[in-house]
């Protein structure tokens, strides 16, 4: 079993995660969700308004949790940023285990990319959505109580130290490396 994180070590690296860059990043790892609890890094991927991540367990996971009711969009994909995923699970191998999709080189806060913020991410466009994206027991049980504490914070929220939800609004193929940059915002309703 791999130690997790205390919270002094995990408030340490704050300043480290500040530094992520505000305008233009980088995407550093793709993983597809193709089934429950497995995980696929991948090179690339295809983003679409039907599938989210091709291949991904997104749609069918929707289906089957609520049947009777529309695709929830608004959580059509993940992103967490690369630096705090580094802080909480360590090395590289452990970080598909947060169950993202998109890990991002860039600032993921509340103040830099609110919701209706769009990215640019290779070919593609996606839009930051309103549903928070929290821990929860599995995350626990990865990375540990205090890490759970740690991203669902009041300070954790405002940083969105657990990533964001999204929805693709261009669809494209993304790539491992892949300029990662602001867009524009998107007018609110």
């Amino acid at each position: 079993m791999t130690e997790h994180r205390s919270k002094q070590e995990l408030e340490q690296g704050l300043d480290d995660i500040l530094a992520s860059p505000k305008e233009q990043g980088y995407l550093a790892m793709i993983v597809r969700r193709p089934q429950r609890l497995e995980r696929e890094v991948l090179e690339s991927a295809e983003l679409n308004h039907e599938e989210g991540m091709m291949g991904d367990s997104w749609k069918a996971r929707c289906l089957a949790k609520h049947p009777d009711k529309p695709l929830d969009i608004e959580r059509q994909l993940t992103l967490m940023n690369v630096r705090a995923v580094a802080l909480i699970a360590g090395e590289r191998e452990r970080w598909p285990l947060a169950g993202d999709q998109l890990y991002v080189d860039i600032d993921l806060s509340l103040t830099n990319l609110p919701p209706g913020s769009q990215l640019a991410i290779g070919d593609t466009v996606v839009e930051v959505t309103e549903p928070p994206h929290t821990g929860c027991k599995k995350f626990v049980e990865r990375f540990g109580m205090e890490a759970m504490q740690f991203v669902n914070s009041p300070r954790g929220r405002e940083l969105n130290l657990r990533g964001v939800n999204a929805k693709v609004v261009q669809p494209g193929v993304v790539r491992v490396d892949d300029k990662v940059s602001k867009h524009s915002v998107a007018a609110k309703k």
